[in-house]
């Protein structure tokens, strides 16, 4: 007890100096990560034009790439094709390293068709848009590649914030109760100290998951060896980019609607999520493949890989991975809630201003303890 007590100081003194250092990025992650929960729907409701003129079923696969090939004639490596999870979505593909973004890590072309005409309904790159200027916020604060070094490595330390804000408030007698309780008629200062206890307490398991998931998710490669993870099969967003000396890729002998449909012959009960055209000569058209029971439905994956005539090169089940990979498949659908529905995904979004507040109540509490110590040093100098 004796040894608590000494080094109660010394987390106090660690909680503060993490919280007024790190607590505005804490907020701002927060926020823009609220967000980002239902961003494909947010930026739909900006850019209405792109949203699909009638509900339609998801078009030919074949049709599209034919489509991108059509009006865009000099992109011919790394398409992203993703298709409408929903009625009213749009066809979205993404032209992973497009020219006039090659200095930037990631900054694809993002094209929208609509599924009823296949008419292109948007062109626009990636961080041109608001949503996507949010999601680099929230991801890199801007900075590329640097930026997701710097924010986990900043998570890392407002983890360290949050487990520290735990131990103190793990009540030294054990009463549970008084330490659970918010003291509506005390002084302003202590009920101060309540909103901030309590919020912290409240979401902690969520504010934990979030940013750990998100750690994990801003540097996968730091984890993936521990956990004996299969590298490789992160979203779209880490896909490598197509080497500049790479021959282009051969256009497909056979039509994208058969290798769809013998892809789904693998998979029975799964739907198409994804077509990835070939980076370059030596790189295969993937089919990504949802199957009930992934935790993602967005970024599913399960894989059926072909080459330009057609034939299956191989497949890849998710439901046969390591536990490893399972783990490092579930940080996405964690970290936007995906995985546990609509209330999941709620729960995340008001999560997201938790740090607001536990960042101004923590900020008032130390102005107030200066108050209260000025106060003693001023009432001891008049004695």
């Amino acid at each position: 007890m004796a040894n608590k007590q000494k080094l109660r100081p010394l987390w106090l003194k660690l909680h503060l100096y993490l919280g007024l250092s790190l607590g505005l990025l804490f907020v701002l992650l927060g926020i823009t990560g609220s967000m980002l929960v239902f961003y494909p729907t947010l930026d739909s409701l900006l850019n209405p034009h792109i949203q699909a003129s009638v509900p339609a079923s998801p078009p030919s696969p074949q049709a599209i790439l034919e489509k991108l090939r059509a009006i865009y004639p000099e992109r011919s490596a790394g398409w992203r094709i993703e298709m409408p999870l929903h009625a009213s979505d749009p066809v979205l593909a993404r032209y992973l390293k497009p020219h006039e973004k090659q200095d930037r890590h990631f900054s694809p072309l993002m094209v929208t068709l609509d599924p009823h005409t296949l008419q292109v309904t948007s062109s626009r790159f990636w961080g041109d848009t608001v949503m996507t200027w949010i999601y680099d916020l929230h991801y890199s604060l801007l900075l590329d590649f640097k930026g997701k070094n710097l924010v986990a490595i900043a998570s890392m330390f407002i983890l360290l914030s949050l487990i520290s804000g735990l131990y103190l408030w793990w009540p030294r007698n054990h009463h549970f109760r008084s330490a659970l309780t918010y003291r509506r008629h005390a002084h302003l200062y202590r009920r101060v100290y309540d909103w901030h206890k309590l919020s912290g307490l409240y979401g902690a398991i969520l504010l934990l998951m979030l940013t750990l998931t998100g750690i994990m998710l801003e540097r996968p490669d730091w984890f993936e060896d521990w956990l004996g993870a299969r590298t490789g099969m992160l979203h779209m967003g880490s896909a490598p980019a197509p080497q500049i000396h790479d021959q282009p890729p051969q256009l497909p002998d056979a039509s994208l609607d058969i290798m769809m449909r013998k892809a789904l012959q693998q998979f029975p009960h799964s739907t198409l999520r994804w077509i990835y055209t070939p980076d370059s000569a030596t790189a295969y058209y993937q089919f990504r493949l949802y199957q009930p029971g992934e935790p993602g439905r967005r970024f599913p994956r399960t894989v059926v890989s072909f080459n330009h005539a057609g034939d299956i090169m191989n497949t890849h089940d998710y439901f046969t991975e390591n536990n490893g990979s399972k783990l490092m498949n579930m940080l996405h659908p964690l970290h936007n809630g995906e995985m546990f529905g609509l209330v999941g995904r709620w729960l995340v979004l008001v999560s997201g201003f938790i740090p607001l507040i536990l960042f101004v109540t923590g900020w008032m509490r130390w102005r107030h303890k200066q108050h209260a110590t000025r106060y003693e040093a001023a009432k001891k100098t008049r004695l």
